[in-house]
């Protein structure tokens, strides 16, 4: 199917950073793009064909927005499922496909899959609500410390929190949930799965990835991770194995922790870009959107060979500002070799929110892990 500078068009649900770059390759290749956000001032609104205001949740404008295109892709999960199942019954090209999207959507059952499929996981278990939960602490089903999940409508650290005593129990919000082993995992790591539908796959090195304490987000992301090269191999076996069991079309980031055990226990899954895959921007061969491109359209694969040692460095609002987004001093970090800003085109910022990431790159990890931090010392985000 040809889409290169012809009216036939790619849909896009979501208009967040994430859509704003997967369009820097549709802008090159000429592919027409519509995209759907219930924000009017969207960052994908500039770099789109046609762009419309709609609820990525409701039935209706979900539907009648796929019916005006010939693939329909997302850059968020929380879209509705049920009208994705239609447009693929009346011959729109879905992708993630609705019956993988609506698995990972909802964190209690994407946790069951990977139990059924005998993929290794924290142990778990899932709870109607808050208050069903802690009764289940009250019996001793449930022993402190453990990690708390919404199973609906988490992101970027919202909807995830470590609980340690009763009173961290009070800060949880109500609804369905889930209660996962607390592991004392050595690092963080995450795979990257790109699969075509005629069925050719490939992943990306393996990235280690550095957390905030509290905020409970990507601080960033090393590529590559700095670990055994038998736990990289074991961590792209078990990531292949997660894409097959899905059978997922597109992009798919698996988050993974490493104990000090050398075992590898699945975390959750992206069926999209991802945080995780920035970095191939400027430094692989192929970057993670180019390559999402190329599965929705059944292109071949491109090479995910990196061509340099990379650090992303996550740009997020800082505490307590509040308003329209000033980056200051980004100015500064110009002026140093291997240095490249993204600013996401988000006009206010708020404590810890995404406002943009960096990519330092250089010929070692280390050297580029120290130069990432001199940075973010050096920008600071804040409100005017």
């Amino acid at each position: 199917m040809n889409f290169f500078s012809t009216s036939k068009t790619l849909g896009i649900l979501g208009g967040g950073q994430l859509g704003k770059m997967l369009l820097y390759t549709t802008r090159r290749w000429d592919i027409t793009t519509h995209v759907m956000d219930s924000n009017p001032e969207a960052p994908s609104k500039l770099a789109c064909n046609h762009f419309t205001v709609g609820n990525l949740m409701d039935y209706d404008a979900v539907y009648n927005f796929g019916k005006a295109v010939d693939i329909l892709t997302i850059e968020i999960e929380n879209v509705n499922t049920e009208a994705l199942k239609q447009l693929k019954k009346e011959g729109v090209q879905v992708y993630p496909q609705p019956e993988v999207l609506e698995k990972i959507q909802n964190k209690g059952i994407q946790k069951q899959f990977y139990a059924t499929h005998n993929i290794p996981t924290a142990p778990f278990d899932c709870f109607a609500s808050l208050v069903a939960l802690k009764e289940a602490i009250g019996k001793g089903a449930v022993s402190f410390p453990f990690v708390w999940k919404a199973t609906t409508m988490g992101y970027d650290g919202y909807g995830v929190q470590v609980v340690r005593t009763n009173k961290d129990l009070e800060q949880l919000q109500e609804g369905e949930c889930i209660a996962e082993d607390l592991i004392p995992f050595k690092t963080e790591i995450a795979v990257i799965v790109a699969q075509r539908p005629q069925g050719e796959c490939t992943t990306y090195p393996v990235v280690e990835m550095e957390f905030h304490p509290t905020a409970n987000q990507v601080e960033y992301v090393l590529c590559p991770a700095r670990i055994a090269p038998q736990a990289a191999a074991k961590a792209k076996q078990i990531a292949l194995q997660v894409a097959e069991a899905f059978g997922h079309v597109g992009l798919l980031a698996v988050e993974m922790f490493l104990t000090a055990e050398g075992d590898i226990l699945v975390n959750e899954v992206a069926p999209r870009p991802h945080n995780s895959g920035h970095y191939s921007i400027e430094a692989a061969y192929t970057s993670q959107f180019e390559q999402h491109l190329r599965c929705l359209l059944d292109l071949p694969l491109g090479g995910t060979a990196s061509m340099a040692s990379a650090v992303m460095v996550n740009l997020v609002g800082k505490s307590p500002y509040k308003g329209p987004v000033y980056y200051k001093n980004i100015d500064q970090i110009l002026a140093l070799e291997g240095v490249n800003p993204h600013i996401y085109g988000k006009k206010d910022t708020r404590p810890f929110r995404k406002m943009g990431h960096i990519t330092v790159v250089a010929p070692e990890i280390e050297m580029a892990r120290k130069k990432a931090e001199e940075v973010k010392e050096i920008v600071e985000v804040i409100a005017k």
